[in-house]
C-alpha cells in the first residue's frame, strides 16, 4: 500500500515547480528531498526549547484544534451584534438600509438584547468550525509537505498553503452548516425563533434533516476561498514582515513582539478574507432566510450589486475577526509551549542546487 503512495505523490499538482535548475550545462527540475527535516529538527529543538510535544503529534493536533476552538468561537460571538446587522441588511435591504441604521432600527424593535440574537448557534457552531479548521490545517499541512519533500514543499509554499486550508475548510463547514442555518433564522426571521432550543425542532419540523444542510454548499462557496485568502495571506504576510519590515529576526524576538506580527498579519488577511468571500456570504444568509430556494436563483436575484451589500460592515467585521483569531491561536501555541516553526526559508541543498552556497 505504502509503495503506492510515491508515485502518486508525484502526479499532485504541486509536485514539480516551474523553476528549472542549471547543472552541468543541463536543466534539472529540483528533485524532492527523501523526507523533510522540518519535522525533525522541531523534534529535536523541543528539548533545548522546552516543547511540551513534538511536532506533529497527536497531542499537537489536539491543543492545535483546542487553539481553534477558542479563536473562532470567542470571536464570532464577541461580533453577534454586527454580524445580525450585516445579516439583515443583505436580505432586507430596504428597512436596514446602513450600519448606523441598521442598529438604530434593531434596538428601537427589540430593544438592547435583541443585538445578541443568535448568540448560541454562532458559540457553537464556530467553536465547532474553529476546530476542524485549524486542526485540520496542521493535520493536511504536514501531510502535503512531506508528500512533496522538503525542496518542493518551500518552493510550492504558497500553493501548500492553500490546499492545506482549503481541505481543511471542506470538514469545517460540514461541522458549521446546522447552527449557522439555525443562527440566520433566529436573526432575519422576526417571530420565528428566539432561541436555539426553539429554533432547531421547528426548522426539523418543517424541512427535516435538509434544513440544516441546504446552505452548506454555499458555505463553502464562502467559506473556502475566505479560510484559502485566510491562511495563505497571512503565512506569507508574516513572512514578508519579518523579512522586510521587523528590524531582527524572529529567533530575537520576544514572544510578546511575536504575537504583535501575528495580529498585523491577521489584520491584512481578513480585509482580503472578506472581499472574496462577501458574495457567497450574501448568498448564503438569503438562503437560508427562505424556504425552496436555491443558491443559483439568489444569486440571479440579488444580481451583482446586491451579492455587494453590506460589505463595509463584513469589511470591519472580518479585519478585526481575523487577526484575533490569528493572535488567539498563536497565543494558545505560547501558552501550551507547542512547536512554533518559523517562517520557511530555503533548504541548504537547494541553495547548493541554485548555486546561493560555495
Amino acid at each position: 500500500m505504502f509503495s503506492s503512495i510515491a508515485p502518486l505523490a508525484r502526479l499532485n499538482p504541486f509536485y514539480a515547480p516551474h523553476l528549472q535548475l542549471v547543472q552541468d550545462g543541463v536543466r534539472k527540475r529540483p528533485e524532492p528531498a527523501e523526507a523533510p527535516t522540518t519535522r525533525r529538527s522541531l523534534a529535536a529543538a523541543a528539548a533545548a526549547e522546552e516543547y511540551s510535544c513534538e511536532y506533529g503529534s497527536l497531542k499537537f493536533y489536539a491543543l492545535c484544534g483546542f487553539g481553534g476552538v477558542l479563536s473562532c468561537g470567542l470571536t464570532h460571538t464577541a461580533v453577534v451584534p454586527l454580524d445580525l446587522v450585516k445579516c439583515r441588511m443583505q436580505v432586507d435591504p430596504q428597512k436596514y438600509k446602513s450600519i448606523f441604521n441598521g442598529f438604530s432600527v434593531t434596538v428601537k424593535e427589540d430593544g438592547v438584547r435583541g443585538l445578541a440574537k443568535g448568540w448560541a448557534p454562532t458559540f457553537i457552531g464556530y467553536s465547532m468550525q474553529g476546530l476542524c479548521k485549524f486542526g485540520f490545517y496542521e493535520v493536511f499541512k504536514i501531510l502535503y509537505g512531506n508528500m512533496l519533500g522538503e525542496e518542493n514543499a518551500y518552493l510550492w509554499r504558497t500553493s501548500l498553503y492553500l490546499a492545506a486550508s482549503a481541505s481543511a475548510e471542506f470538514f469545517a463547514d460540514i461541522a458549521l452548516a446546522p447552527m449557522e442555518a439555525a443562527k440566520v433564522r433566529i436573526q432575519t426571521q422576526p417571530g420565528y425563533a428566539n432561541t436555539l432550543r426553539q429554533a432547531l425542532p421547528k426548522m426539523f419540523g418543517e424541512e427535516g434533516i435538509w434544513a440544516f444542510y441546504k446552505g452548506v454548499a454555499p458555505l463553502w462557496m464562502r467559506q473556502i476561498p475566505y479560510t484559502m485568502m485566510k491562511f495563505a495571506c497571512f503565512e506569507r504576510t508574516v513572512e514578508a514582515l519579518y523579512k522586510y519590515v521587523v528590524p531582527k529576526p524572529r529567533s530575537e524576538c520576544s514572544k510578546a513582539e511575536q504575537l504583535v506580527v501575528t495580529f498585523i498579519a491577521g489584520y491584512i488577511a481578513g480585509v482580503f478574507c472578506a472581499i472574496v468571500s462577501h458574495p457567497a456570504d450574501s448568498v448564503v444568509s438569503v438562503l437560508n432566510k427562505e424556504k425552496g430556494s436555491s443558491a443559483s436563483q439568489v444569486l440571479v436575484r440579488l444580481g451583482f450589486r446586491g451579492v455587494w451589500k453590506g460589505l463595509f460592515a463584513r469589511i470591519i467585521m472580518i479585519g478585526t475577526l481575523t487577526a484575533l483569531q490569528w493572535f488567539i491561536y498563536d497565543s494558545v501555541k505560547v501558552y501550551f509551549r507547542l512547536p512554533r516553526p518559523p517562517p520557511p526559508e530555503m533548504p541548504e541543498s537547494l541553495k547548493k542546487k541554485l548555486g546561493l552556497t560555495e
